[in-house]
């Protein structure tokens, strides 16, 4: 018989911060509430496989913090440091990342359907496979990030990428503009020429015009 908690899951490393490893001991062996992680630091957990649903990350210390498989369904993760951080194959689905820093972070073969990205720092990661359909993304800096293979549907894609940025394979439906940096210089791309700079980069993206209600 279950015995209502949550000891089928254990972190595989617990942080070294004491406080976060005191907040994270008392969420797993107590069922019904989600994990109060506000400001904590849980630089050198392992918490991959983890279910942080509904969780509260706003602006904790998530730097080099493993994930893999984790989910994070409608969790908050706003102005959450995740530099470095390892969310691949994660369920971020409705999550709030706006303000986040990811940069260098892994969210390959993630799942960020309708989750929110606005004002993050997404610059170096790795976002291969991952499925971003019909999530916001609202001023990500995404220069010199890995966009192979992604898959977006319907996004709002107000992002700034640059030479480096990878979006081979990239495919779906966005709303623009992007911002493109090249060097030192930048300039804008919507429509025709969005789905062109994609398309001269291995991707097939359409870009669909804003919605207007009828009059």
């Amino acid at each position: 018989m279950s015995s209502g908690t949550r000891k089928e899951w254990e972190p595989s490393a617990f942080p070294a911060d004491p406080e976060a490893v005191r907040r994270l001991r008392e969420w797993v062996a107590e069922e019904g509430y989600s994990l109060f992680g506000i400001e904590q630091d849980f630089r050198g957990a392992d918490l991959s496989g983890g279910d942080f649903t509904k969780a509260w990350f706003t602006q904790a210390v998530l730097a080099g913090t493993r994930f893999v498989g984790a989910t994070f369904y409608r969790a908050d993760l706003q102005s959450a440091d995740l530099t470095g951080a390892d969310l691949t194959g994660a369920d971020l689905v409705r999550a709030n990342l706006d303000g986040a820093v990811l940069r260098s972070a892994r969210l390959d073969g993630a799942d960020m359907v309708k989750a929110s990205l606005q004002g993050v720092d997404a610059s170096g990661a790795s976002f291969r496979g991952t499925r971003i359909m019909g999530a916001s993304l609202f001023g990500v800096d995404m220069r010199g990030a890995d966009l192979t293979d992604a898959v977006l549907f319907r996004n709002t894609f107000k992002v700034t990428v640059d030479d480096a940025t990878v979006v081979r394979g990239l495919t779906g439906t966005v709303f623009g503009p992007i911002a493109a940096f090249s060097g030192e210089s930048s300039h804008e791309l919507a429509g025709s020429q969005l789905e062109t700079w994609i398309a001269e980069r291995g991707g097939q993206v359409q870009v669909i015009p804003p919605y207007r209600a009828p009059r």
